[in-house]
């Protein structure tokens, strides 16, 4: 085994990335597959229509399993998955547990089936950039590798779960990664192809949503533009009400027991007489597609709001899954009750049927959450085979990002990133620091000295060292004491009469902020400016490590920006 991993590692980078890139395609698709065999069986299971008053049971029992087998099997910590996985990615070079991707799948299996409002495809996503950091590890690869193979997981999962690997390439790029590079396009494309052919291997080549061919005409077009209006205020609405009852529940009900137990209670209970509430809602998108949801305009609009909520207590409760499904969910109904309204206030305008606009909802909803508008338009696309309508769904999606843009500019997912500082804009000063490890920039070629050591035994040390910065360390037990700089010697160093009689602890500095080797050099420039210093001291427990300057910073920082430009 160990003569194999040399042999890989001794290929070109490239191609080790490629065959690396195949592998995460494979395990993701599996995944796929088992999550989508396990939501049928267990939904199977807890399905019983002749008894509705048991779904706030199965609701409890599978969101409170979930917290539990979360906090206290896989020791883990919930959320929607996708946000963890960008986090990754901006701040800690793609690393991800693997205990991740089984407690995901799990916990996802148990909300959903359950009767949560979730979808499936947040706990795939990160269940499979899970799999590609620990291959990276696996086979030695470098950090920025180990990015890349992170996206491979999240665009072949999303690729397998939907059989729509173009979608799965551009969620990855435009959501996951946030930059559009060769050498990250090609290995993350092939992922999503290879999730999506496993997935076919053991599904078929099935079609998400099956339905009629619609047509559409030049009026169809130009209600488009105003059906985006609409997807643009319901998606601002979905991603706020999300937001604010998930803080809510977790601020007014600070034990877990007691949030998943009223989470599921209420969701189940709502269920009971909103069906379209529970699970992942794809047959009620099945049947709005074909024409078949016959609910009135008011049903339809509070089933609409009831699901925007059911989504955030579910999340907020500590189930497990995603906002994907939710969102389309909701698109559809936007778009069906925009159908209908206008058919109602305009009967005579020749409008296309019901299913037509609700596929085109989702297109306007799922783009506006994610700001994704490519993701959004090809999604729709490939789950739908719906390729006769790509001139309204470009434009409802481009029309609704650009609308809800001006209320939310981040998706769902970043927003909460960077309200707590989790999330660095690519390109930034900042995101270029976190490439570059503090432990690289440390120089070690210092001539430490002695609180005791004589002024004239110091001159003569300064004749052997090539830098402008001294530590003193103590005579006693060899700890970092402070700093002399020959700026702040010179005032003695040419008298000398003073020799003999002046110590280093004379003119040494100690107000010298220390840096710790595990410290963000964002902090550490910051600290360099503040004290209008170019060199610091790199200290831990005391222990003198080395120092770190502007010079040596500037240098790494500028091949990281050519390095950056070559991916």
């Amino acid at each position: 085994m160990k003569g194999q991993f040399k042999l890989i590692s001794g290929w070109d980078n490239r191609i080790r990335l490629i065959l690396i890139a195949v592998v995460v395609g494979v395990v993701s698709g599996m995944a796929a597959v088992l999550l989508n065999a396990g939501l049928h069986w267990f939904s199977h299971l807890t399905h019983h229509p002749r008894h509705p008053w048991l779904l706030p049971v199965f609701s409890t029992v599978g969101i409170v399993l979930s917290v539990v087998l979360f906090r206290f099997v896989f020791r883990d910590s919930g959320g929607h998955g996708v946000p963890e996985v960008i986090h990754s990615i901006s701040k800690k070079g793609g690393e991800l547990r693997l205990r991740t991707a089984p407690s995901r799948l799990v916990c996802c299996i148990l909300t959903i089936a359950g009767g949560g409002s979730a979808g499936p495809e947040a706990p795939l996503v990160i269940s499979g950039a899970s799999i590609g950091s620990n291959l990276a590890d696996l086979f030695k690869m470098k950090e920025r590798q180990r990015v890349v193979l992170v996206g491979c997981g999240a665009s072949a999962a999303i690729a397998s779960i939907f059989n729509a690997p173009v979608t799965g390439i551009l969620f990855t790029m435009e959501a996951v990664v946030g930059e559009w590079s060769k050498g990250q396009l090609i290995p993350i494309a092939i992922a999503a192809v290879v999730g999506t052919e496993v997935s076919h291997l053991f599904r078929g080549k099935e079609i998400v949503f099956t339905h009629r061919t619609f047509h559409f005409s030049h009026t169809d077009v130009l209600a488009t533009i105003f059906l985006a209006l609409l997807t643009a205020v319901v998606a601002v609405l979905f991603f706020r009400l999300f937001r604010v009852i998930s803080r809510q529940m977790e601020t007014r009900l600070p034990s877990f027991w007691i949030r998943a137990v009223l989470g599921g209670l209420a969701v189940g209970g709502v269920a009971i007489l909103f069906p379209d509430v529970a699970g992942e809602g794809y047959d009620a998108i099945s049947r709005i597609l074909n024409s078949a949801y016959t609910a009135p305009i008011y049903l339809l609009a509070t089933v609409l709001f009831i699901k925007m909520a059911a989504s955030a207590v579910t999340s907020g409760a500590g189930g497990v899954g995603g906002i994907f499904a939710p969102s389309l969910v909701v698109g559809a109904m936007t778009g069906l009750l925009f159908s209908r309204v206008a058919g109602a206030l305009f009967p005579h305008s020749g409008l296309s049927e019901d299913g037509f606009f609700a596929l085109l909802g989702m297109a306007g909803v799922i783009s506006s959450i994610l700001q994704a508008p490519l993701t959004g338009i090809f999604l729709i696309l490939e789950i739908t085979a719906s390729y006769n309508v790509l001139l309204p769904v470009v434009l409802v999606s481009v029309l609704s990002v650009t609308l809800s843009s001006f209320f939310e500019p981040d998706s769902i997912y970043h927003k909460e990133l960077f309200i707590k500082g989790l999330m660095l804009r690519h390109r930034t000063d900042a995101r270029v620091l976190t490439e570059i490890q503090l432990t690289e920039l440390i120089e070690k070629d210092c001539i430490s000295i002695h609180p005791t050591m004589t002024l004239g035994e110091f001159v003569k040390l300064t004749q052997q060292s090539v830098r402008n910065f001294f530590p003193v360390l103590s005579d006693a037990n060899g700890k970092y004491m402070g700093m002399v700089t020959l700026n702040a010697a010179k005032p003695y160093m040419f008298e000398p009469l003073l020799y003999e009689t002046v110590l280093v602890e004379n003119f040494m500095t100690t107000d010298l902020p220390e840096i710790s080797p595990f410290q963000e050099l964002a902090d550490v420039i910051q600290q360099m400016d503040r004290t209008d210093t170019f060199s610091l001291p790199v200290v831990d427990n005391g222990t003198f490590i080395g120092l770190i300057s502007k010079g040596t910073l500037l240098d790494h920082y500028r091949k990281e920006m050519i390095a950056q430009e070559e991916d």
